[in-house]
């Protein structure tokens, strides 16, 4: 009678465990850290280390000592170009590091020392011979008239906001979802719950759920510190940015249980959970375009979730992609979600 009574003041299953797995949550810090104060960080950092093209000016070395005066002063009276003296045994160190990108040495004419496979290297070539030659007096047959145009979203910052977004997606729903399960195995609760008239299906939906419920924030405090700091534009709909969250959610949710269902030890999910994601964080292009890999593997790097996940969530903010427009990638969400999840749900063990 009492455990009747009990029952029946108690919510369904499902609501009960999304609350308890809320509560562990919360009592966690590094999980609130790895959610909301991470994406900041990563966004700060990386805008600074790398600005807009525009904005970069060209580090040139040239050697120290009298011989080099007159090339110093020349380079440095351009506005767009850093001059740094550069001893000749240190040419080769400071070259590959990027603290200089192209060196000249004085001579009729000098000679340029620089990298032909690095973009910015090549770029400096072409603006030192320029200024060099025009204060030698070149004389150009016209000057052709300029329109800058700066046009919102082509920053690095801007292209870079939305992938951490999805990278966090992915992160914190296969690391809370994996992990808790396998740490719940470990501490005989899972053992527990075999006994209670909870189904198997409903403890693995309650795991997704709870992870759901933090999915606004965590979405919109990156989102909105790009706007706010940054200036990022945001065209797409609140609607659209939320059904890609969402279907990010739920298709990494379902992989972190997959990959949980039925290890055993921590060690085991940690590096399931690495070798799971390391991949995708090099070939998704969260930090540089996916194109930069060769086109054998592009079908593969397309078929990613991940991949789908950042490409949805680019289109959506930086070029108001509809839901119609990113079908492809919701698609490719929602089939990883169901295969994993059903995959999941038959091979899960309580023990």
């Amino acid at each position: 009678m009492t455990s009747d009574g009990a029952r029946g003041g108690a919510h369904h299953p499902l609501i009960e465990l999304s609350l308890a797995r809320l509560r562990e949550f919360v009592r966690e810090p590094e999980a609130l850290f790895w959610s909301f104060v991470f994406p900041i960080v990563m966004s700060v950092a990386m805008a600074i280390a790398f600005p807009s093209r525009g904005s970069q000016p060209v580090r040139v070395g040239v050697p120290p000592g009298a011989a080099s005066d007159m090339l110093r002063h020349t380079l440095a009276s351009n506005s767009g170009i850093v001059v740094r003296e550069v001893p000749a045994d240190q040419e080769l160190r400071q070259l590959r590091e990027g603290d200089v990108h192209v060196i000249v040495r004085p001579g009729h004419p000098p000679t340029y020392r620089f990298d032909p496979d690095r973009e910015e290297s090549h770029i400096a070539r072409l603006v030192v011979d320029d200024v060099l030659k025009r204060a030698g007096g070149r004389d150009d047959p016209w000057k052709a008239h300029e329109d800058a145009v700066a046009i919102p979203g082509s920053r690095y910052v801007d292209w870079l906001i939305p992938g951490i977004v999805a990278l966090g997606i992915m992160s914190n729903s296969m690391w809370s979802i994996g992990f808790m399960t396998v740490q719940m195995r470990l501490r005989k609760l899972l053992k527990r719950l075999a006994a209670s008239p909870m189904k198997k299906r409903e403890f693995l939906l309650a795991q997704l759920l709870a992870r759901l419920l933090f999915l606004g924030p965590e979405v919109a405090v990156p989102l909105v510190f790009g706007v706010l700091a940054f200036s990022m534009p945001v065209r797409g709909s609140v609607l659209a940015i939320v059904a890609v969250a969402l279907s990010g959610a739920v298709a990494f949710g379902s992989i972190g249980l997959l990959i949980g269902s039925r290890v055993r030890t921590i060690e085991a999910v940690s590096g399931l959970m690495n070798l799971s994601m390391v991949p995708m964080w090099v070939l998704s292009g969260v930090f540089f375009s996916s194109s930069n890999f060769p086109a054998v593997i592009q079908p593969l790097i397309r078929a990613l979730p991940l991949t789908a996940l950042v490409n949805a969530m680019r289109g959506v903010v930086l070029e108001g992609a509809t839901l119609g427009g990113i079908r492809f990638e919701l698609a490719t969400l929602a089939a990883w979600a169901f295969v994993s999840f059903s995959i999941g749900l038959r091979i899960f063990k309580w023990r």
